[in-house]
């Protein structure tokens, strides 16, 4: 017999934070394939996109304050310690999972709890985006802004040609990410139940009495 749990995962600073970076990311790749596609007839005009693109990062990277300081005062930083104990055995066990067994009825390794709020795979891959792909993205973001803070040349390469590649390259990661992130969401009892929770705040899940 199972009964329904309520748990409280996302505060509202949180689901404040997930809106506001989801919409700008988007901005930021939809704006971003078209600076580069190079076509003579572009989607969206040029100092239109150039505009979005900018306005876009400069909101995420403030916005970025608001997730950095929320975890470093709420309790919501003990979601993203990794622990050294299966370190490896963990997100593979996960990805096991992901490949094969929830389609042939295996429960999930790691369920969620009042504990847990990502699985390990998750949660690695969370720590990379947040803690390392959207920092560099900000980074370089700035300085290609701001052109004239770049350091001219690196192993005799223009500094501003490396800034660029590193900002497209940490873009592309990120919007890799975005579509698997999307994809895991539709993964719970319902397709859109971990999309209300993201709303609500509120997230259900079944343990057994």
């Amino acid at each position: 017999m199972t009964e329904t749990q309520k748990i409280y995962f996302y505060p509202l600073w949180l689901r404040i934070w997930h809106g506001i970076n989801a919409l700008c990311i988007i901005l930021l790749i939809i704006t971003g394939i078209n600076l580069q596609s190079g076509s003579e007839n572009p989607l969206i005009g040029f100092n239109t996109c150039i505009n979005i693109h900018n306005v876009s990062g400069i909101t995420v990277t403030l916005n970025y304050l608001l997730f950095f300081f929320g975890n470093l005062f709420t309790n919501n930083k003990s979601f993203y310690i990794v622990k050294p104990k299966g370190f490896l055995k963990r997100p593979i066990k996960q990805a096991k999972y992901y490949a094969w067994g929830m389609f042939t009825g295996m429960s999930a390794p790691y369920p969620l709890s009042e504990k847990r709020k990502f699985n390990p795979l998750q949660k690695y891959f969370y720590i990379l985006v947040m803690y390392i792909a959207v920092p560099i993205v900000v980074v370089t973001g700035i300085g290609l802004f701001f052109p004239e803070i770049i350091i001219e040349k690196i192993y005799s390469i223009s500094g501003v040609s490396v800034t660029a590649v590193l900002h497209s390259a940490m873009g592309f990661f990120i919007s890799i990410f975005l579509v698997i992130h999307i994809y895991v969401s539709t993964i719970g009892k319902s397709p859109l139940d971990n999309f209300k929770s993201i709303i609500t705040g509120w997230h259900h899940i079944e343990k057994n009495k």
